[in-house]
């Protein structure tokens, strides 16, 4: 069973002051409005919420619903999308993984993987015992798909009164709050590094190819950071 006490913390943990729980939800209303306005019902984009708990996922999937693709189409869109959490959760479940809890916890914990609830957990994992990361964990997951559902319902529900540009202005929210979040977390030459480098890198790569400047940008200033970063450790 889930440890009540250990749930209850991480589900508190977005009431702190450098919670994610605000631009989230600001994002998540405009996710709640623009399914509105691809068709969706109150049902459907609940559950849409509650399946693909990301905003790039949720955002491809409503362009595709625009632009006429197939299901097959946008399930695959979808899961590639979502496939840049990978790295999020190998650095994240070594810290959680122990012979005690049952393996169903890690499976179910794996739907929580998101930036927010991750850097919830890198910043307060130390203070649990590992054995109880996993309840914790479960918690801040739960409280951030809460707030994601509960912003999407107010979103479908205002829809009406949000036009273009406060759409995208409450969407870009949670970028611009995860960047401030990597900038307050530059505490190794490798962080430092790869967000320095990112930063400068994708402007320029967009020059030679908008659509893969924000990749190359990545791959590029993150691997010169881990090179540079492990030449200077050893």
């Amino acid at each position: 069973m889930i440890k009540k006490e250990f749930f209850l913390k991480g589900y508190k943990s977005i009431l702190k002051a450098d919670s994610p729980a605000i631009a989230l939800a600001c994002c998540f209303v405009a996710i709640g409005a623009l399914l509105k306005n691809v068709g969706f019902n109150i049902q459907e984009s609940v559950l849409s919420t509650l399946l693909i708990y990301a905003l790039p996922g949720s955002l491809v999937m409503a362009e595709s619903i625009l632009i006429g693709a197939s299901l097959i189409s946008i399930f695959f869109a979808v899961w590639f999308v979502n496939a840049r959490l990978y790295p999020m959760a190998v650095s994240l479940f070594p810290l959680m993984m122990d012979d005690s809890q049952p393996k169903w916890k890690y499976y179910l914990s794996c739907h929580f993987i998101a930036v927010s609830a991750w850097l919830i957990m890198k910043s307060n994992y130390e203070t649990i015992e590992k054995k109880d990361r996993v309840d914790f964990w479960i918690g801040i997951g739960s409280a951030t798909l809460s707030v994601s559902v509960l912003a999407t319902i107010l979103g479908f529900y205002i829809a009406d009164y949000l036009n273009k540009d406060m759409l995208m202005g409450l969407a870009i929210l949670n970028p611009i709050y995860f960047t401030c979040m990597m900038v307050g977390a530059m505490k190794t030459l490798q962080i430092t590094l790869s967000v320095t480098l990112g930063a400068i890198l994708g402007p320029i790569f967009y020059f030679f190819s908008p659509e893969w400047s924000i990749i190359l940008g990545g791959v590029v200033g993150g691997s010169v950071a881990y090179l540079i970063g492990e030449k200077n450790v050893n």
